[in-house]
């Protein structure tokens, strides 16, 4: 299958993983990234790395908490960089693609509750609507990154900050993402009617996906209409009771790539375009990442020929990145970083996937 040239083909990161030097609700709640990659940095030579693999998009987050440092004070030096990343994507042909939030909170908008306070919509808005009027030359915007997942670890689980467990309450916090959402969306479409909106949830594959991805399509049921596109990340099949001998992540992630054209396919009935916006593996050996990418590519592929308007595909990640709770161990970059020296390597499974990149847009 030949894909057009409009198709989008890359890698993502979020800015606490890789930029490094930011403080936020997740520094200051034990789990600090400190200098991370050091990409806040090394951008460009990063650009450069992911435009030599073929790579014609990337996505990647704004950090709220260098933007708004403090309640209603925007630092401009700080957009001004991102003015600088998105310029430095254009030179390269790489098209941007901005995430707004992607897990990270200011502290000033932490102590004040989070996104458990009623006012937290009116606070994103404030941000959102300062960071799309500033960033002109950005056509794709995502609202949030994985809210469910935010929700549930943060407020359910309590292994992220605030670290809660009280399910009445990451309830509350999910409605405050969908009001978030609501707002910046027809805010956007009464300004900038030219950009593209659009919300990502992480769904798992297999026979069980209907009981573990029911919060998330509910999710989409509330948010309704008010969307142009669809972020599907994809990782794993998740059983209620796992198997024995199947190949795994790093992280212990069942590897079953079929489920990518199942999620795909759960997909269609919302009849928007979808962007695969985060499809990895956590693989410090190397050794299963080139079939990993292949074999979820090709069930992509056969959806696409059924018919799903599927536009865009992001391996996550570009770099070895901060992950979350876990920490520096897992490898899920294309790209290999050295936390001593912050050398970058490329893997060989990155050479496989430009190589596939090269072939479908033949």
């Amino acid at each position: 299958m030949s894909l057009s040239k409009s198709f989008l083909w890359g890698a993502a990161t979020s800015a606490y993983q890789v930029e490094g030097g930011i403080t936020n609700d997740f520094s200051d709640g034990g789990l600090d990234a400190g200098r991370a990659c050091d990409h806040y940095n090394r951008f460009e030579k990063d650009f450069d790395l992911a435009r030599s693999l073929d790579h014609n998009a990337y996505r990647f987050s704004i950090e709220w908490s260098r933007i708004e440092p403090e309640e209603g004070k925007f630092n401009q030096k700080e957009i001004d960089h991102y003015k600088k990343v998105i310029a430095a994507l254009r030179e390269r042909g790489l098209e941007p693609f901005v995430t707004l939030w992607h897990f990270t909170n200011p502290v000033w908008f932490a102590r004040l509750g989070g996104w458990a306070n009623k006012k937290a919509p009116d606070f994103f808005l404030r941000f959102a609507k300062k960071i799309v009027e500033e960033l002109k030359d950005v056509k794709f915007w995502v609202t949030f990154n994985e809210p469910e997942i935010y929700a549930n670890h943060a407020y359910f689980f309590g292994v992220w900050p605030p670290k809660k467990k009280n399910a009445p309450i990451a309830r509350r916090v999910l409605r405050n993402f969908i009001k978030a959402h609501k707002l910046f969306y027809h805010w956007s479409k009464n300004t900038r009617q030219s950009i593209q909106i659009g919300w990502v949830t992480n769904l798992s594959g297999g026979p069980t996906r209907w009981f573990f991805n029911f919060p998330n399509h509910r999710s989409f049921a509330a948010v309704g209409s008010e969307i142009d596109f669809i972020g599907l990340n994809y990782y794993q099949r998740i059983r209620f009771f796992p198997g024995r001998n199947l190949p795994r992540s790093d992280m212990g992630w069942e590897i079953y790539p079929k489920g990518i054209y199942e999620t795909i396919n759960d997909l269609k009935k919302c009849n928007k375009p979808i962007y695969i916006t985060e499809n990895g593996i956590a693989d410090a050996s190397d050794k299963r990442r080139s079939d990993f990418i292949k074999d979820h590519i090709q069930w992509v592929e056969k959806a696409m020929e059924e018919g799903a308007d599927v536009r865009g595909y992001f391996y996550w990640s570009l770099i070895d990145n901060f992950e979350w709770h876990h920490g520096f161990g897992p490898r899920f970059g294309l790209v290999e970083v050295d936390y001593k020296t912050l050398e970058r390597k490329i893997r060989p499974s990155a050479q496989e996937y430009a190589r596939i990149i090269s072939h479908m847009v033949q």
